[in-house]
């Protein structure tokens, strides 16, 4: 394969992840194709170097993005020069509504956080990368550090922004699981029932609930991550 080819490839890899690749992230990827002519075999170095050259290119002509490492990886990201343009087309996303995909994932990751992409499609049944995307930009998620699983995917919790959007002083004050039922039907329950019209009604069982609590207290890697 010519090395103009490998160069495209490893740049659509980056390109395409959602999270920051690892350069093992990306020699595994390239070599795990089942068919043999596919195969890739690099060493991390020559993936480092394909990266320098990628963002040498992206210098000379003078483009408004780079690969940058972080978070253990590498990603995309646009040059500071752009961010007042970039932070208005962010403040214009913020006033459109979620839609309600993105509602039902952040109510999952409300009462199960710190919660993992996997295990969030495991309870939704769909792709949530997306969703994610979406929650992310409007500051109601955020990345809380790294499960203690293999792999160690990312974490993903709530922030303060959550707290005040749906105008609660703490998760605690979130109702639990086999609560919601009662508060949509109780006039005397404003604000709650305001919540989960605007959150999405959480799809999780009492026991899933009550197990999650006691499955939070296992240990995770946390991190500090930008």
């Amino acid at each position: 394969m010519e090395q103009v080819e490998k160069n495209k490839i490893i740049e659509a890899l980056i390109f395409a992840s959602d999270e920051p690749l690892s350069l093992k992230d990306i020699v595994d990827i390239l070599k795990m194709s089942e068919e043999p002519h596919l195969r890739i075999r690099m060493s991390e170095d020559e993936v480092l170097t394909i990266i320098r050259e990628l963002n040498k290119e992206y210098v000379d002509t003078k483009r408004a993005f780079r690969i940058i490492q972080t978070a253990g990886g590498f990603q995309f990201a646009t040059l500071p020069d752009y961010a007042v343009w970039l932070g208005l087309m962010a403040k214009e996303k913020s006033k459109r509504k979620l839609s309600q995909s993105a509602l039902e994932t952040l109510a999952v990751i409300a009462y199960k956080q710190p919660v993992t992409k996997p295990e969030i499609e495991a309870i939704r049944g769909v792709n949530v990368d997306y969703m994610l995307n979406a929650l992310l930009e409007r500051d109601l998620i955020t990345i809380v550090g790294r499960a203690a699983t293999p792999g160690r995917p990312l974490l993903y919790g709530t922030t303060k922004t959550f707290l005040k959007h749906f105008g609660i002083n703490d998760l605690i004050d979130l109702p639990k699981p086999r609560e919601i039922d009662e508060i949509l039907n109780d006039n005397s329950f404003e604000v709650e029932k305001e919540l989960f019209k605007r959150l999405g009604k959480n799809r999780l069982t009492d026991e899933e609930y009550n197990g999650d609590e006691q499955s939070n207290q296992n240990p995770t890697e946390n991190e500090n991550t930008q």
